[in-house]
């Protein structure tokens, strides 16, 4: 099965998730997990293969404490509003105390901040800082590096490759997830005596990159930074291609997507730009082989970015439940809070000031399509590290 007919399976097995047991145990007996994702939108793709990582965990665990695991998907929309009602309500109605999800930093913060009220756990792949910084809670953890650890990772690697790069333009999504990647670029560029020649921001629904595409080709740059992600930065990079820009400057994408990314967009698309990931298929650990082998024989292909976070997401609350041996939140929360594990990206640290992972983030190159090894070979690895902001410096406050 192909990732675009995983797509096409269709609201009965994707949106509303049937039991994973359902006779053994009583319903209200269940221990009950979310996925609040946006299932509908701009961004839906990446929502459903999230859901598709969270199934496959909590297909592989089964139970836990002698009860039975359920999962229920929440479509989020990608509206902060709509996400907080259907959180409430299964928190209400379902009894639901486990959530992962969250793709939009703008969702996020406000789920994060809904369920620290009510009493439950969250833990999220979104990029926004203020997630494990100023707006941090005793609720919220984040497994995915933020946007500071993202620019770090990609914009300074790049730096050092190309020193003669000095003139960068970038293009943004107007909310907190890109405005927190364009504050830490233009603090590198600050640092580096760069020259930021221009930015164009866009909005959320954006689909048309045509006009932002010549302002960044007139401003002449050495490099184009695209701060945007999923289907905007596929569309963004498309068109950037078709102008012939790829010919005229480097291209950094700081945020991909992951492998669906990369198959919608094609080798010859891909071929020598740059992307940022939080995840690669091709990661050497045991963990993420595991995930690989066990993604191949569930849906007959490689994990991708969105999949496998929710995958390792749901993953950290299932074994905080395990160590705690309970479900009371206030344990499960104190089980996870400086938690060492062996993840996808090797060993891995949940700090317990302010409940962000401690992970590598990667730079990637793509492949001439001659030089992939199989159908999934797009990009290789080209560097990875760790970069975080202290809880202090991040703002963060727990009390």
């Amino acid at each position: 099965m192909r990732r675009r007919d995983l797509l096409k399976l269709g609201a009965a097995s994707l949106v509303v998730p049937a039991p994973i047991i359902r006779s053994a145990w009583a319903q209200d007996d269940a221990i009950q997990f979310c996925a609040p994702n946006p299932m509908s939108g701009g961004f839906a793709a990446n929502g459903k293969y999230a859901d598709l990582g969270m199934k496959l965990l909590i297909e592989q665990t089964g139970s836990l404490l002698d009860r039975p695991l359920r999962y229920t998907t929440l479509d989020t929309e990608g509206k902060p509003a709509t996400a907080v009602r259907r959180t409430q309500e299964a928190f209400e109605q379902k009894h639901a105390r486990f959530f992962a999800g969250g793709i939009l930093s703008s969702e996020a913060l406000a789920m994060g901040k809904e369920l620290n009220r009510l009493g439950g756990i969250f833990v999220t792949t979104a990029g926004a800082d203020e997630l494990t910084g100023s707006d941090c809670n005793n609720a919220t953890f984040r497994w995915s590096v933020p946007t500071f650890g993202a620019i770090e990772q990609t914009v300074r690697p790049l730096i050092e490759q190309y020193p003669d790069a000095k003139r960068w333009f970038t293009i943004t999504p107007q909310y907190v997830f890109g405005e927190g990647l364009l504050n830490a670029a233009k603090n590198i560029f600050e640092e580096k005596g760069l020259e930021h020649v221009g930015n164009a921001y866009h909005s959320l629904d954006e689909r048309e990159f045509s006009g932002y595409l010549t302002n960044a080709a007139a401003a002449k740059p050495d490099v184009l930074l695209i701060l945007n992600f999923g289907s905007q930065s596929s569309d963004t990079l498309r068109q950037a291609v078709s102008f012939g820009i790829k010919d005229q400057m480097t291209i950094l994408v700081a945020w991909a997507s992951g492998l669906e990314q990369f198959e919608t967009l094609g080798a010859d698309l891909c071929e020598d730009v740059y992307f940022g990931a939080q995840y690669w298929h091709g990661i050497d650990t045991d963990f993420n082989k595991n995930l690989v082998s066990a993604c191949r024989d569930a849906y007959g292909e490689n994990p991708n970015y969105s999949l496998a976070g929710a995958y390792i997401s749901t993953h950290m609350m299932v074994e905080g439940i395990k160590k705690a041996e309970s479900t009371d939140t206030d344990e499960v929360i104190a089980a996870m809070e400086g938690a060492d594990y062996d993840g996808l990206t090797g060993k891995e640290h949940i700090r317990k000031e302010d409940h962000q992972v401690l992970k590598d983030y990667y730079l990637l190159k793509g492949k001439a399509k001659a030089d992939m090894e199989d159908d999934d070979d797009y990009a290789e690895i080209l560097s990875s590290g760790q970069s975080f902001l202290d809880p202090q410096d991040a703002q963060c406050d727990m009390s």
